[in-house]
């Protein structure tokens, strides 16, 4: 198969995943990128990668066919059937590295999307560049809101052995392997991301993890995660409130109810987007890793500590060592001042980002 076009250009977003009470299912995908642009050589006979890097990582990052970017294009190809193709990767990164902000899962999405762009015209078959990008990380929580934007739920649906799918009644076959589901975020939801100028390799971060959990701690995470996608879009709590479904937090969230959207007030808009702070704060609250994990990372631990004494929904972001914090409305200014004295010391900065709701995109030329 001859390649469609003679370049692309792949723009793919930064992620935080597990938002403190969804450990390797929930990701969140930011409005902060890296931008590549892969050109095919005027030779056809050069299969070679030629790749230059700005930003993160020009210091550091390898330049040959051992970059993950370069290395998961070759895989993605081999797969959608292109020859080896030989090309120049200009890389504009601004992702930090080892960070916690998914600068490998961006690698691993823009080399497939790229390869999908040279070998099918038309929009990305986004599910099947979620598909290969989960099985070459080895998780989902971070690839899946880089593919599809906004909060992603993630989860590996295990078959028996031999067994490749499960048939579910008037629908398709759910096949064994990873999946995902993306939930609305309000506009309103910003996302603080601090950033450290120290390191942690998540293979690191990862063996600090016990083997075993208490059940109560299971619970606890359960509990919280569930009140995610309520707390990242307050219409919703509105709407329920509007048909008597939510009272107070205090009280107990009732379910919203189905049918046609119900109309809300001012009032109960109001209500809601101050409740969906409130269910920020609790469903970040984690017993199953972040504990383990805060002494490999001692000042974004206290950072985190320091934020939610102040009511504020702070969390690691991924394996670390950023730290990230959710709020609905605009805080920026007093979050920034809850910080104050880390970003005084010139070893942390700030980004104050929308959330991304497209995802991966790309362009043809």
């Amino acid at each position: 198969m001859n390649p469609i076009c003679n370049s692309v250009h792949v723009r793919v977003p930064a992620t935080s995943a597990n938002l403190g009470s969804g450990f390797d299912t929930v990701g969140l995908a930011l409005d902060y990128h890296d931008e590549l642009t892969f050109t095919l050589n005027d030779d056809p006979s050069d299969g070679v990668a030629h790749v230059i890097i700005h930003g993160e990582g020009e210091d550091t990052l390898p330049r040959d066919e051992t970059h993950l970017v370069v290395s998961t294009f070759r895989r993605a190809c081999a797969t959608l059937g292109l020859g080896r193709l030989g090309f120049t990767l200009e890389a504009t990164n601004n992702i930090p590295q080892a960070r916690g902000m998914g600068s490998s899962a961006e690698a691993i999405v823009a080399g497939i999307a790229a390869a999908a762009a040279f070998a099918q015209p038309g929009e990305l078959n986004r599910a099947a560049i979620f598909d290969m990008a989960a099985v070459i990380e080895g998780h989902p929580d971070n690839v899946a809101p880089a593919v599809f934007g906004g909060l992603t739920v993630s989860w590996d649906f295990m078959t028996a052995e031999g067994v490749g799918s499960v048939a579910i009644p008037g629908g398709e076959p759910l096949h064994g392997g990873f999946h995902t589901i993306n939930y609305p975020v309000d506009p309103a939801i910003t996302a603080a991301v601090f950033v450290p100028d120290y390191e942690l390799s998540t293979e690191k971060a990862r063996q600090a993890l016990p083997k075993e959990i208490l059940h109560k701690d299971a619970v606890y995470n359960v509990s919280r995660v569930g009140l995610l996608p309520a707390a990242m879009n307050p219409v919703v709590l509105a709407q329920a409130a509007a048909q008597g479904g939510v009272e107070s937090l205090g009280a107990g969230v009732g379910a919203a109810g189905t049918g046609a959207a119900t109309a809300v007030s001012p009032a109960a808009f109001a209500t809601a987007a101050a409740q969906a702070n409130a269910l920020l704060f609790t469903a970040t609250q984690d017993r199953l890793h972040q504990p383990y994990r805060g002494s490999l990372m001692p000042p974004s631990t206290e950072l985190i500590e320091l934020f939610r004494s102040k009511g504020y929904a702070a969390a690691v972001s991924g394996a670390g060592p950023c730290v990230l914090v959710l709020h609905y409305g605009d805080a920026r200014a007093a979050i920034d001042e809850v910080a104050a004295s880390q970003l005084a010391s010139g070893h942390w900065r700030a980004l104050h980002l929308p959330i991304n709701t497209t995802g991966v995109e790309i362009e043809r030329s």
